[in-house]
């Protein structure tokens, strides 16, 4: 999916009780979990954490800058990971914080990042029987610009 960032970003509406920080390799543990519990909800999976940690910071499109972890007085409720080419990897919340507008906020956090970097516009991939997610990234805006067939 898609969306343009010559259009205006709404304003960003963060849920009550959230504070939003970068990634540090002290919270890969934390991170790691909750994209495991995410995937497991949405589909997908993520390697072990080792391998994981690994592929992430040694990835050549890895800044530090653009993985977004959003906090509550519980730990990491959610969990933007973008790449520097203005795709966004992952995005995951914790079942605790869904329902609270916290997936919206982390993509638009996302999207105004990306425009403040000269970005035309962001990518990301998402399953297609996703539908929660595919409905959260039409709302703000993405459209679809190409189907794959998923490997079995």
């Amino acid at each position: 999916m898609r969306r343009s960032l010559t259009e205006a970003v709404p304003a960003i509406t963060w849920p009550q009780g959230i504070v939003l920080t970068g990634y540090g390799p002290g919270q890969a543990e934390e991170v790691h979990r909750l994209l495991q519990l995410g995937h497991s909800q949405g589909g997908g999976r993520v390697p072990a954490l080792d391998v994981w940690q690994q592929r992430f910071e040694t990835d050549p499109e890895y800044d530090p800058a653009l993985c977004f972890i959003a906090l509550d007085a519980q730990g990491i409720a959610g969990v933007c990971q973008c790449w520097t080419s203005a795709y966004i990897k992952n995005l995951v919340v914790h079942p605790r914080a869904q329902g609270r507008g916290l997936g919206r906020a982390l993509l638009l956090n996302a999207f105004k990042v990306f425009q403040l970097r000269r970005e035309g516009y962001v990518d990301l991939k998402v399953l297609e029987d996703n539908v929660r997610a595919r409905r959260l990234y039409e709302s703000a805006g993405m459209y679809v610009v190409r189907r794959e067939p998923v490997p079995v």
